[in-house]
């Protein structure tokens, strides 16, 4: 079977950045799929490479972070345009994947049914419009409608559908309740990412100052509101905790997240840019704690974020301030807590006695590789997804246990 994968921001863990499709698109392969990828990249000119087995079709249409609405929008309208010139020049395609954000990806999946005949599977990496209406970024009465009304035809006009969260699934539920929803969270590479000593040498490079290391790796945006993270890491140094806080990662707020570290005089904090796979985990090897971080939205409780399933993998204890389902997770397997942030008092209620007790750190960082291990492997995501498209009900993990799919 021969799948067609859109993806406007594919990654390979050599650039960095969220590299779910790479190893969906990987597995496919390795499990008797053809895959190419159609997406973007912010060179001259059209290119079409081979990547471990995936054709990938990359069309010259810029994109950062740090674009405003408008010229997102334009970006977002290109791919849509372009992405359709170069599908018809694909033969022999069994079945599209289509995967957001943006929405506008899902007009691909829309035409390509309509002019084309194929059907395809749509995936929901974060609610849209949703999640830019609640952040401010999409205004007007008129456009939200529409924009509400196109998610609808979209996961409407998908075979099926994949979600990242219980979150996610519930809402599309209420938005389609005849379509089948399966959720396949983010996943952990176990593989690459191992539980680890901390290495001498990279924590004199990392300028390691204090014992307690809490690390806040990716975007740098408004969704992500690192205010949060300067309020903890001032609330620390004020209670002369000894935390050492890394922010890891680029975005169109980094320059202000700068100034007002700055401004704070804080002096626990230290900046470190954007890293690839390898970059991050070595800065994952000398952290002792994770924090993921996001404004305080109800949608974007909603998020699957890859960082909390990289800190998993790699043994670390993990912080979220989202009142969702990974709330849920770090309580439920004592991998980590939840601190309102809101409230960053309460951060350090939760954070002191793993500064005192080392032995208790070291039980979380156990619980975390087993859940990454046990519930979110690179493996069995890409076991579900194969499920998925073969219309299978269950997967075998191993000889003694079953994993039940369901919609």
């Amino acid at each position: 079977m021969k799948i067609l994968y859109i993806h406007q921001y594919f990654k390979t863990p050599q650039e960095g950045g969220a590299i779910r499709s790479y190893y969906l698109g990987k597995g496919l392969v390795e499990n008797g799929f053809e895959v190419e990828m159609v997406t973007t990249h912010n060179e001259k000119d059209y290119r079409k490479v081979r990547i471990d087995g995936i054709t990938v079709h990359y069309l010259p249409i810029p994109y950062s972070n740090g674009m405003g609405s408008i010229r997102r929008l334009g970006s977002f309208i290109s791919f849509v345009r372009a992405s359709k010139k170069v599908i018809r020049s694909i033969e022999g395609v069994d079945l599209a994947y289509v995967t957001s954000t943006p929405l506008t990806v899902g007009l691909i999946g829309l035409w390509m049914k309509k002019k084309l005949g194929l059907p395809y599977i749509f995936e929901v990496r974060d609610l849209w419009p949703t999640a830019p209406i609640e952040i401010g970024v999409i205004k007007g009465a008129l456009i939200k409608k529409w924009l509400f009304r196109l998610e609808a035809r979209i996961y409407r006009g998908a075979e099926k559908i994949v979600s990242l969260s219980p979150g996610m699934r519930d809402w599309i539920k209420q938005v389609v309740p005849e379509k089948d929803v399966y959720m396949i969270p983010n996943m952990a590479d176990c593989q690459f990412f191992t539980k680890e000593i901390k290495d001498p040498k990279l924590v004199e490079f990392y300028h390691v100052s204090q014992p307690f290391v809490i690390t806040y790796f990716g975007s740098i945006g408004t969704a992500n509101h690192l205010e949060y993270f300067l309020d903890l890491a001032e609330q620390s140094l004020q209670n002369q905790l000894n935390i050492n806080f890394k922010i890891v990662g680029d975005g169109g707020k980094l320059s202000s997240i700068k100034l007002s570290a700055y401004l704070k005089k804080l002096s626990n904090v230290e900046f470190i840019g954007h890293q690839n796979k390898g970059g991050v985990k070595d800065i994952l090897n000398i952290s002792d704690a994770t924090y993921v971080c996001f404004a305080d939205l109800p949608v974007l409780a909603t998020n699957s974020p890859n960082k909390l399933f990289d800190s998993l993998a790699a043994g670390k204890m993990t912080i979220v301030n989202t009142p969702g389902w990974t709330k849920d997770l770090v309580e439920k397997y004592n991998c980590g807590f939840y601190a309102n942030p809101n409230d960053p008092e309460e951060f350090l209620k939760h954070i002191k006695p793993f500064l005192e007790n080392r032995s208790l750190l070291d039980t979380y960082k156990n619980n975390a590789r087993h859940i990454a291990e046990q519930h979110y492997s690179k493996k069995l995501q890409i076991q579900k997804l194969v499920s998925v498209i073969n219309n299978e009900k269950q997967i075998r993990v191993s000889d003694s246990e079953v994993y039940i799919l369901t919609a």
